[in-house]
């Protein structure tokens, strides 16, 4: 063993511990393509793969544990969305089967699904925007927390990865183990958000092109052919209506996004719907926009959810070829900084 390899499984020990899994990266939940065959190759090559349950109803999820358990036998877990209207049903699905670790996202959670998840004896992950947010949740009982930057892909929050990381790492890192997602694409910057107190990290976009993946052809070649800038937010066009900026490759869906948020906005101000009501329609648009690029291949009216870390997608390969390179590159990293 080298001296970087060492230093890399020292400092990746506790994010390790706390997954159960060989190495500290967390597989990104995206919605349609981290399913059983993604999330199952992500844990056997070493990592914890994480279902996407988006817009899943229980039985459908019930049906994708099952179907991933079969699978591997590697630990794994579950991403449920927080203004999913089944939000309950579906941990008590998760319960059923055991599901060792809940991740928590979309937003604050509702009263009462702490609670709910950590009954369930499994390990609560949510993601925080925020120093205060994350402050918050520990108080609450979550076990870890995801620090995600705005160069991450899907819906994302307005501050880059790594103020995100310099703010919170040094306050909160000691409490609980911090993931830090978005914008990484090498294993150098893995290795140094680790010697920042980082437990280990989550990635999205770079297990796309997964050989195991089953998003669309077209949907990986545009991958590939994507340059960091292509991969642009949307646009919010009524301040009234909150909508969480979306990371995606430029295509002629945001002209579609934006016919969306002034229908919806047009039903609020009808009375026809009530906001909750309204934020869950822009959700199950971005669901079945995402499906029509990553199942369909509809690439140019789909939405091609992407990070910023896509220009450094290269080409189609296995989950444990992206672990192990990206392994190699932050073992070779900190034995650099040995000398």
């Amino acid at each position: 063993m080298t001296i970087g390899t060492e230093r890399l499984q020292r400092r990746m020990a506790r994010g390790a511990a706390f997954l159960g899994s060989e190495v500290a990266i967390l597989g990104g939940a995206m919605s349609w393509v981290s399913e059983r065959h993604l999330v199952s190759a992500i844990s056997n090559a070493g990592g914890f793969g994480v279902i996407a349950c988006g817009a899943m109803t229980p039985a459908l999820l019930d049906t994708e544990i099952a179907a991933t358990k079969a699978m591997t036998d590697k630990p794994f877990g579950v991403n449920l969305i927080t203004m999913h209207p089944d939000l309950f049903e579906l941990i008590a699905v998760c319960a059923q089967h055991n599901v060792g670790h809940v991740v928590l996202a979309g937003g604050l959670p509702p009263k009462g699904s702490i609670e709910a998840i950590k009954e369930t004896g499994a390990k609560l992950i949510a993601f925080s925007p925020a120093l205060a947010l994350a402050k918050k949740l520990i108080r609450s009982g979550v076990d870890a927390l995801v620090i995600e930057g705005m160069e991450a892909g899907g819906h994302i929050g307005p501050v880059s990865t790594s103020v995100l990381a310099q703010e919170m790492l040094p306050e909160i890192a000691e409490q609980v183990p911090v993931f830090v997602a978005g914008g990484i694409g090498r294993g150098e910057a893995i290795a140094g958000y680790l010697d920042m107190g980082a437990a280990g990290v989550q990635l999205g976009t770079l297990f796309v092109c997964a050989t195991e993946s089953i998003a669309h052809a077209n949907f990986k070649k545009a991958f590939i052919r994507a340059s960091a800038r292509d991969a642009i937010a949307s646009v919010q066009i009524d301040a009234r209506l909150p909508v969480i900026p979306v990371r995606a490759l430029k295509n002629a869906s945001s002209e579609l996004f934006t016919a969306k948020q002034r229908e919806v906005a047009g039903h609020l101000d009808g009375g026809v719907v009530e906001m909750a009501e309204a934020q869950l329609q822009i959700e199950h648009y971005w669901a079945g926009a995402l499906r029509r690029a990553v199942i369909d291949g509809d690439v140019e009216h789909g939405s091609v959810m992407a990070g910023q870390s896509v220009g450094m997608v290269k080409r189609e390969e296995p989950v444990a070829d992206i672990i192990g390179g990206l392994m190699a590159q932050a073992a070779a990293a900190l034995e650099a900084r040995a000398v």
